[in-house]
């Protein structure tokens, strides 16, 4: 809609608001990032925030923002003549999760500058968010090599474009904001850091507030304007106490005990660097200014130290962010302020909607005030009764179901003849190691990562085409021997080559790619020894770990009993399989063909969505089959006949497979190598797969696409 939603009509979100605001009184904060699940107001919040930052004075006609009094001296529209320029309000641009790289940096055209000498550069988002808002929705989808424009630009405060030797850069300095659902991925670490504050946003669960926000959103739905209009006043509140926090904030005092309790928080809680230290000051000063005082307190420094550090604690993807306030507040009580507490302070103007426009009815305040503004003096807003923990459940558990993990007691269940022994309940992981790489062979064109060999637009360049559409990379030794034949026809009468569209020739590049990575993991009774299955579930641990580092998609489907469940449809959320992974329970049968079956279908509907990435099939298992479940309901095989012609289905699917083999003993049967070769693949034991052992050499997993391979030749070849 083009009258976007008012920042003080948001309900309830007291951290969200507060984050926004102080990064709008000092950009130096470094931004926001923020998670939650979806429907919270996350992008909402964020696009209402431009409205409330100050104008920007530019110099007129620069397509760079650059600012009158300091004008970029390489800006590519300079040099600028001194001058007072115009005003514009702060700009609100939004990266698109699917934008290419010459939208976020901006595109040089290549034909002008080879055969004229002339820098014709457009710019591109990095140039509109120079001084103003840089915001992506999803941002943890966002691909890499966008992701690394963005950490470059962010880290020198510079946009550089680059073509074959032709160089453009610009200032693009700006406050980055994101929002993501972790449900659906976790951000690389590089990125994550560059946040300088976090927010975890969640619906509220208290039915007052609810209402509030349903009625809030369908008055706006019903008249945009008029909603806006009724608003209107405590938007210009909130917009003055931004600007009067933006003149107070050079005059506010950090002092030497602020400096020490900042330091030790960050020591407390082993964050890595001194990124953290820096922006919890900026922070803390940044909410001083916001209360209208001079100097920082104790209590700035706790909310800056909720804000900056719950991101960067983090020690492995698998952690969730958070911070012990218990352990935040003994830390900061060996800091006392060293000057006893100020008179109080004259209670500043009412904040806007404290009591809402007459227009909404009664309860139009909501629970947390209603006016969207965050609270006074840094101290957090008293959540009531409504307020939960982002660890609190959903649902209750069912009474009697023992806190292990175990499935709950209405769950339907296989008879104890059927699945063979009792359910066994949970273990923990063991610690989780180095793998070595496995990856699918061939030369794919999925999403860029860090897995298997493909085409890609980064990486070592191999050859040169035509380009099919917009040239992004020139080859431009191609593209001189394709123009060099046709100079004298051309009636080349100087130095420079004559150069036509015809002539340009786009270099092909060979990178990485990231794989669906399909787990599917035996959950029996003859891998419920508590030590064994502690120990693979581990491996299958440190898989997902390489998961996440190589940028793949993973799958987890189970099997165990009388069926095959798919316990984590494919996702680039690694930690929610890994989650899923630690509250796996075990016991029963061993159905090894419908695990197999339900890989083969979820591997099908995959390829339908997702037809360039491709998978990798990882089966965790003993290899044996006790049970036919149910496998397409033949009776009129074996067990271990239906796993093998299951395997076979796959591997006539093309699909790549691994086999780590979890036999323990002195006596092996050697059953998972026979599934290794039904698959076409490799098997690798427990051990084997730890990247430091002696054969734990990198090669790919091999698939049975030459007709002319034989299958026990398949199986000894290497992962």
């Amino acid at each position: 809609m083009s009258t976007p939603y008012p920042f003080t009509a948001v309900v309830g979100q007291s951290d969200l608001r507060l984050a926004l605001l102080l990064n709008a009184v000092s950009p130096a904060v470094g931004g926001v990032l923020v998670r939650g699940e979806k429907g919270t107001a996350k992008s909402t919040a964020v696009r209402a925030l431009s409205a409330l930052l100050p104008q920007v004075d530019v110099v007129s006609g620069c397509r760079f923002s650059c600012a009158p009094a300091t004008p970029d001296p390489a800006c590519p529209d300079g040099p600028h003549e001194s001058g007072p320029g115009g005003a514009r309000p702060a700009r609100m641009v939004e990266l698109p999760v699917g934008a290419s790289e010459d939208r976020l940096v901006g595109s040089l055209d290549i034909e002008r500058a080879l055969a004229e000498g002339v820098k014709a550069f457009e710019p591109g988002l990095l140039a509109d968010a120079h001084r103003g808002i840089l915001y992506v929705d999803e941002v943890n989808l966002l691909h890499d090599h966008l992701i690394d424009l963005l950490l470059d630009a962010a880290a020198m405060g510079a946009s550089y474009v680059e073509r074959e030797g032709v160089s453009v850069r610009h200032a693009a300095r700006f406050l980055l904001v994101g929002t993501m659902n972790p449900e659906e991925g976790e951000l690389r670490p590089q990125l994550l850091d560059r946040f300088g504050l976090t927010v975890e946003v969640a619906a509220s669960r208290e039915p007052a507030q609810r209402v509030e926000v349903v009625r809030r959103r369908l008055a706006y739905e019903d008249d945009p304007a008029g909603f806006a209009t009724r608003w209107a006043g405590d938007e210009h509140e909130v917009r003055a106490r931004v600007v009067a926090a933006r003149a107070l904030l050079p005059k506010v005092s950090l002092g030497d005990n602020a400096l020490l309790q900042i330091a030790a928080a960050c020591a407390g809680f082993e964050v890595d660097g001194m990124r953290a230290d820096i922006v919890m000051a900026r922070t803390a000063t940044a909410l001083a200014a916001w209360a209208g005082r001079t100097e920082v307190r104790k209590e700035d420094v706790r909310q800056a130290a909720l804000l900056a550090l719950p991101h960067r604690r983090r020690r492995n993807p698998f952690d969730a962010p958070g911070i012990d306030e218990d352990l935040l507040d003994r830390i900061l009580d060996e800091f006392p302020d060293e000057e006893p507490e100020p008179e109080p302070e004259p209670d500043p103007e009412p904040g806007p909607g404290t009591e809402g426009p007459e227009d909404d009815g009664p309860g139009d305040g909501g629970p947390d005030g209603g006016g969207g503004l965050p609270p006074q003096g840094g101290e957090p807003e008293d959540p009531g009764p409504s307020a939960e923990t982002p660890e609190t459940p959903e649902t209750p558990g069912t009474p009697g179901t023992p806190e292990t993990g175990e499935a709950p007691a209405e769950a339907p269940q296989p008879s104890a003849q059927e699945a063979g022994g009792p359910e066994q309940a949970a273990v923990r992981a063991a610690e989780p190691f180095r793998t070595r790489m496995l990856s699918v062979p061939g030369l794919g064109e999925g999403a860029s990562g860090r897995r298997s060999r493909a085409r890609t637009a980064h990486g070592r360049t191999t050859g040169a085409q035509r380009p099919r559409g917009h040239l992004t990379k020139l080859h431009l030794t191609a593209t001189i021997q394709a123009a060099a034949p046709h100079q004298r026809a051309r009636g080349r009468d100087g130095r420079g080559l004559v150069i036509r569209k015809d002539d340009l020739r786009q270099a092909t590049r060979e990178g990485r790619e990231g794989n669906l990575v399909l787990f599917v993991v035996d959950a029996s009774g003859s891998m419920a020894a508590r030590q064994r299955m502690s120990a693979v579930k581990g491996a299958v641990l440190s898989l997902l770990l390489d998961a996440y580092q190589r940028r793949d998609k993973v799958g987890l489907i189970t099997f165990r009993g009388a069926s095959a469940e798919l316990a984590l449809p494919p996702t680039s959320s690694v930690d929610a399989a890994a989650a899923r992974l630690e509250q796996l329970p075990t016991g029963g049968r061993t159905p090894l063909a419908a695990g197999l079956l339900k890989a083969h279908e979820v591997l099908r509907i995959e390829r339908l969505r997702d037809p360039s990435r491709r998978p990798l099939l990882v089966v965790v298992t003993d290899g044996r089959a006790t049970s036919a479940g149910n496998a397409g309901g033949r009776t009129d095989s074996s067990p271990r006949e239906l796993a093998g012609h299951s395997a076979r289905l796959l591997q006539a699917a093309g699909v790549a497979s691994v086999v780590v083999d979890c036999e323990s003993g002195p006596v092996r049967l050697g059953l998972a190598g026979v599934l290794a070769r039904d698959l076409g693949g490799p098997s690798v034991t427990l051990d084997g797969l730890r990247a430091d052992s002696l054969a734990g050499l990198v090669k790919n997993v091999r698939t049975a696409v030459a007709s002319t391979a034989s299958p026990n030749s398949s199986n000894r070849r290497a992962a």
